[in-house]
């Protein structure tokens, strides 16, 4: 729910092909925990410039209806568990294009455990299986891993990059980047 990593994405899937023999692994970094208070309207002209620049930045398109028809939320956690429940079914990459899709194009709110359910049974995880887990504290626990290794990165802002190498993380980038900025990186 990361607008910067929602215009990230053509530069992930264009790491994802120049490096086809390095495993990509989404590390979660939470923004928000959960709540169920409406988000204010500070809060709301924040995100809906960010998703201006964003979109000025990277072409990535949004859909600024969210902000009439839904209720938004500043609560991020519970879609980053629903990724954590896919990793299980080996779809943790589709879950999180696919809320990704929902919030930014499709105007669902991914705050909400149905739209999450709904996004869960479109990638043919069993709906009932994935609502027992959503909350569940195994899930919970796998989120605060993800965060843990977060922040070993010294991620701070989202989207970051970074590698394991000999065991230790090393941060590359922390924030939006391009492709290019990465293969300078690496190289």
């Amino acid at each position: 729910m990361c607008s910067w990593c929602w215009g990230f994405a053509p530069t992930l899937a264009a790491i994802e092909l120049a490096y086809p023999n390095h495993k990509i692994q989404l590390v979660l970094g939470g923004l928000a925990p959960d709540s169920n208070e409406p988000m204010d309207q500070a809060t709301r002209d924040y995100v809906q410039q960010a998703w201006h620049a964003v979109a000025q930045t990277t072409g990535a398109k949004f859909n600024f209806d969210f902000w009439t028809n839904c209720s938004p939320r500043r609560s991020t956690w519970i879609a980053c568990r629903a990724v954590i429940v896919a990793r299980r079914f080996k779809l943790e990459r589709e879950m999180f294009d696919a809320i990704q899709r929902a919030y930014y194009l499709e105007v669902r709110n991914p705050s909400d455990e149905q739209v999450l359910a709904d996004v869960a049974q479109q990638l043919e995880i069993p709906r009932s299986e994935f609502l027992e887990a959503l909350n569940a504290p195994e899930t919970q626990r796998q989120l605060e891993e993800d965060f843990a290794l977060r922040r070993r990165l010294g991620a701070n802002s989202f989207p970051s990059i970074g590698i394991i190498q000999e065991g230790q993380p090393i941060l590359l980038q922390s924030g939006y980047c391009t492709p290019d900025d990465i293969h300078n990186y690496i190289a």
